[in-house]
């Protein structure tokens, strides 16, 4: 439980932080039109994700930024609190000194034995002086701990909300995530059934984010970490892995690296559900185990756009892109894609 009278000197920057942290509702499900089933789906709760995860992560960058702030800040927060010390060390140095002299008689005896009219005005002033001090002291005291109290308890109000506010943004994370991976059960399941019949359901156009890119060439998903690398070994293959592993999720949109011609569109067998693309110089490139395509065979595409989604179909242990570069269509005339990649400016 936080103390509330370590933050004192935020509740300006946090009564901001709280103002502007949005929350952005997740829409019904009868609210969106259905533009293509489950993939639709997946994909507009694939985006929703994303944007909720940014919108938690920036709550969460703010308030770490507002505690590490109190951290430093409190350092003059321990100085004030000393000040007020020493203020009220100098109210009882002054309270004692207004009844005691140097000989222990207090101003208004040594007045009344005052042997001239000299001594008794010093007298006068010294008592005003010691009245003031005394009267500015205790002021000066009061002043201060009423601030300090203000100031803690309406910080102490700026991190519940604050906290309150990322709390919302989680359990708005949560959801959609919850909802996503409900979709992508749904998505496989469908893929599944499509690959062991060995008919595709056809292409499914989603709403794809509006993106230029100004290289010619781009990784075939946007986030991903590398698993199993061209010519790696194992009980999976035959002889030796044919391309690189993205690990992705299930319903992660699949791009095409370059812009090309789709030449292949197919289900069923090791590969499950793929899409192949010409591109120009004679390159081929295969992405496998979708659970769902979003191009039919001739279609052009460019950098970029969507050619399906990730899925686990055919011969696979898990969700992943297999993603191979070829020099013809067909299996068997690999090469390694990220040396492929990186001979045309893409660092995986």
């Amino acid at each position: 439980m936080r103390s509330p009278r370590r933050r004192p000197l935020l509740v300006l920057v946090l009564l901001c932080t709280v103002a502007v942290l949005p929350v952005r509702p997740t829409p019904a499900a009868g609210d969106a039109e259905d533009s293509g089933g489950t993939s639709a789906e997946v994909a507009r709760l694939y985006e929703e994700t994303s944007l909720a995860a940014q919108e938690y992560e920036a709550g969460r960058r703010r308030a770490e930024s507002q505690r590490v702030r109190a951290q430093r800040l409190d350092r003059l927060l321990e100085r004030r609190r000393q000040d007020i010390a020493a203020l009220r060390g100098d109210l009882g140095r002054l309270a004692r000194a207004q009844y005691r002299s140097d000989g222990g008689l207090s101003h208004t005896v040594r007045m009344l034995l005052a042997e001239s009219p000299e001594e008794l005005m010093r007298g006068q002033r010294a008592v005003r002086r010691a009245d003031l001090a005394v009267s500015n002291a205790v002021t000066r005291s009061r002043r201060a701990d009423a601030r300090l109290a203000d100031d803690e308890a309406r910080a102490a109000s700026a991190w519940q909300a604050l906290d309150r506010r990322n709390d919302e943004l989680a359990g708005i994370k949560r959801d959609i995530e919850r909802k996503l991976e409900k979709a992508r059960r749904t998505l496989q399941g469908e893929a599944d059934a499509s690959a062991a019949a060995g008919a595709c359901r056809g292409a499914v156009r989603l709403d794809e984010p509006r993106t230029t890119f100004t290289q010619p060439w781009v990784p075939p998903v946007e986030t991903y970490a590398l698993s199993a690398g061209f010519g790696d070994g194992g009980e999976r293959w035959a002889r030796r892995h044919t391309g690189q592993d993205f690990a992705v999720d299930i319903g992660t949109p699949v791009r095409s690296v370059g812009k090309g011609r789709v030449v292949r569109v197919s289900c069923g067998g090791a590969f499950g559900i793929e899409v192949v693309v010409k591109h120009a110089g004679g390159y081929y490139t295969q992405y496998a185990h979708l659970a769902a395509v979003t191009v039919d065979q001739g279609d052009r595409v460019s950098t970029g756009q969507w050619v399906g989604q990730s899925g686990t179909t055919g011969n696979s242990t898990g969700p992943h892109l297999h993603f191979e570069v070829r020099l013809t269509p067909h299996l068997g005339s690999g090469i390694d894609p990220r040396e492929w990649f990186a001979a045309r400016g893409v660092e995986l």
